[in-house]
């Protein structure tokens, strides 16, 4: 018994998101963003890492054509699906107003896509609101991380998909 168990795990590392059954990288679905207030240039920094597969997939689906993010002849149309996808699935308030994001650039990193946005003039914040749906529509077992630093102060929250909606407090 325990060698049927012991074989079947390797199929642990399968999906059949879009019907084609393909080895994924990890099983699970995790994205990690870091905020963090640049008091001195008054600048709120976004960082977004997603894992490159699991982009490609979401990205894919929302642009109706394959993409390939290592594909680097394709680097500025790939930035601008990232930029609005992002957009469209990540949003602040700061102190209750709705801010806009400014995508900075993306990088490839091993399994990870890293993307970067940007919030300017914001010299002091007290509260932070955001709204994180990334890869919800894509996979269910979603989780978002989110590290927020201001003032030297680091706080963090998991959301879980459905959940997309936190606030923090400094």
């Amino acid at each position: 018994m325990y060698r049927w168990l012991i074989a079947g795990i390797p199929l642990l590392y399968f999906h059949n998101d879009n019907a084609d059954f393909l080895p994924a990288m990890h099983p699970f679905y995790i994205t990690v963003t870091e905020i963090n207030h640049n008091a001195k240039d008054k600048i709120i920094e976004v960082s977004c890492k997603i894992f490159t597969d699991d982009l490609e997939t979401a990205l894919t689906k929302s642009s109706g054509t394959k993409v390939v993010l290592s594909n680097q002849n394709n680097k500025t149309a790939t930035d601008k699906l990232i930029a609005v996808y992002i957009m469209k699935h990540f949003q602040l308030k700061i102190d209750d107003k709705p801010v806009t994001l400014q995508f900075v650039g993306s990088e490839k990193e091993e399994e990870a896509t890293w993307s970067y946005f940007q919030v300017n003039d914001i010299s002091s914040l007290k509260k932070i609101d955001i709204t994180n749906d990334i890869l919800y529509e894509t996979f269910d077992s979603e989780v978002n991380l989110m590290h927020v630093m201001v003032n030297g102060n680091r706080q963090s929250k998991k959301l879980n998909n459905p959940d997309a909606h936190a606030i923090f407090v400094f």
